[in-house]
């Protein structure tokens, strides 16, 4: 085929049928993304570190293995890669100023499965500091700008790699999602966004924000491609020991286009039906979406989460007091930034001022208060408490339906500068991803129409470790639908 605008918008599995044809090489896939991030990416900024000399080297051995018949689901197949994710050979900085230019001495462990089958990394892709935020704004080397209106955010914290998947600049993102990070910026992108289950993907090798709520996920053009990629980074993993030893199923099989029999959960605490804070828009399209499900054959079950209220609270308790204990590392002493000072405290204070951003800091703030002496059990103790009710809500909804569904966010895509300055509406943002983070339990987001020329996005959640019928679901509302062919038109006209 020809190398050029059709190369960069292939999914990975027709660039698989390509690629094991003999219709087109990895070389010239990746040449044609490389070719689009010089292009355009200088205006969009989706990546921190462009691999293009890591890529050209696992191109030719991609191809090679395709031609000895060895070729695995993602081999030849470019990816972009978060940078929270510790890659040998490439900076990995967190977007952040204190681990600007830092090397690690391993790979993570998602990173060391698809070098093992063969990716392509194109590069390290943007992200808020340390993965705080819901915009990209938090970048300590630039915000990231959305491929569907260029004064507009990609949504975060893993902007960065939503924006390249939706750009053509990369077939495959891997992000992080702690309250949000990846369905949201999915979501404002138009693209696919999958959440595992908490413990169904390894974090060896992700730099942490909070440990109980991190989850490594794709971003994705199609559902299918969804379930090829966490196929490919799934499992357990001995140096991870809050990876669940659950054995992971072959997902592309489970996915059938027949809803029959399926119940799918609404629940009046999502907004479905109109709430305060939501879009038009966005109301308009989330419900087209919830008919269309009915129509495929799903059954449609009004389910109450009534602990969902406080999902935004608690997490704004939780994530900010793992983060205080998590970003403790960073002293200037064992690596990444050191500003000398006459004495070690002042060491410490002047590394941690100069090296952390403002919305670092300001959580790093409200999660040592929290845990402070007489604070502890008033704040960080009940939230854990509400956290339990919240999953309950959860467990009790399943044991009714199948699946729940629910907007991805209540807006589209907001202006860039729009809420730097009201960090409660940007925390609102993530007001319906939160509590699949909080509850553990897998989620994924993917394109169901347009609200003034931008995407929005539905959430489908399912029962922990049962992605598969996430994917399922999603994947027949997908092929009932165009959106998932859509594509923003930055650069079209650049091969």
């Amino acid at each position: 085929m020809a190398v050029g605008n059709g190369a960069v918008d292939l999914s990975a599995a027709e660039a698989r049928r390509l690629l094991d044809a003999g219709e087109l090489s990895a070389v010239e896939l990746t040449e044609a993304h490389l070719a689009r991030i010089e292009a355009i990416d200088g205006d969009l900024h989706a990546y921190l570190h462009v691999m293009a000399e890591v890529a050209r080297r696992q191109a030719l051995a991609a191809d090679a293995r395709i031609a000895a018949g060895h070729a695995a689901p993602m081999t030849g197949i470019p990816v972009a890669l978060k940078d929270v994710l510790c890659t040998t050979d490439a900076p990995t900085t967190a977007a952040s100023r204190i681990l600007d230019g830092y090397r690690s001495p391993y790979d993570a462990t998602v990173v060391a499965r698809l070098r093992d089958q063969g990716a392509v990394f194109l590069g390290k892709a943007n992200t808020d500091e340390f993965a705080m935020g819901s915009s990209t704004e938090n970048s300590a080397f630039g915000v990231s700008r959305n491929p569907w209106d260029r004064d507009r955010v990609p949504g975060g914290s893993s902007g960065g790699p939503a924006a390249a998947v939706a750009a053509g600049t990369a077939t495959i993102g891997l992000g992080s999602d702690t309250g949000g990070s990846i369905r949201q910026p999915a979501g404002f992108c138009g693209v696919v966004g999958l959440k595992p289950t908490y413990g169904r993907v390894s974090r060896f090798g992700l730099l942490a924000f909070a440990s109980s709520l991190d989850q490594i996920g794709p971003f994705t053009r199609s559902v299918e491609d969804a379930a090829i990629a966490l196929g490919a980074i799934a499992g357990h993993d001995r140096y991870d020991s809050t990876s669940a030893a659950i054995p992971v199923p072959d997902y592309r099989a489970a996915m059938t286009r027949d809803l029959r029999g399926t119940r799918i959960g609404v629940a009046e605490e999502y907004g479905i039906g109109g709430m305060e804070g939501m879009e038009p828009g966005v109301q308009l399209a989330i419900e087209a979406a919830v008919r269309r499900l009915a129509e495929l054959g799903a059954e449609i079950v009004p389910v109450s989460l009534p602990h969902t209220r406080y999902a935004l609270p608690t997490y704004y308790i939780t994530a900010p007091a793992e983060a205080s204990a998590n970003l403790a590392r960073y002293d200037g002493v064992k690596y990444g930034l050191a500003v000398e000072a006459p004495t070690l405290l002042e060491t410490y204070e002047r590394t941690r001022g100069q090296g952390f951003g403002a919305e670092v800091k300001r959580r790093i703030m409200l999660g040592t208060y929290a845990l402070s002496s007489g604070y502890y059990d008033a704040y960080y103790v009940k939230a854990q408490k509400v956290r339990t009710l919240i999953k309950r809500d959860f467990d009790d909804a399943f044991a009714r339906v199948d699946a729940i569904v629910a907007p991805t966010s209540p807006t589209t895509a907001f202006r860039i500068g729009a809420r730097t300055d009201d960090p409660y509406q940007m925390y609102l943002s993530d007001v319906f991803t939160i509590p699949a983070n909080m509850a553990g339990i897998p989620g994924i987001a993917l394109p169901c129409g347009f609200a003034d020329g931008l995407p929005v996005s539905l959430q489908i959640l399912g029962r922990a470790f049962d992605e598969a019928t996430v994917l399922r679901v999603a994947d027949a509302y997908e092929r009932s639908e165009p959106w998932a062919g859509m594509r923003p038109p930055l650069g079209r006209e650049v091969g």
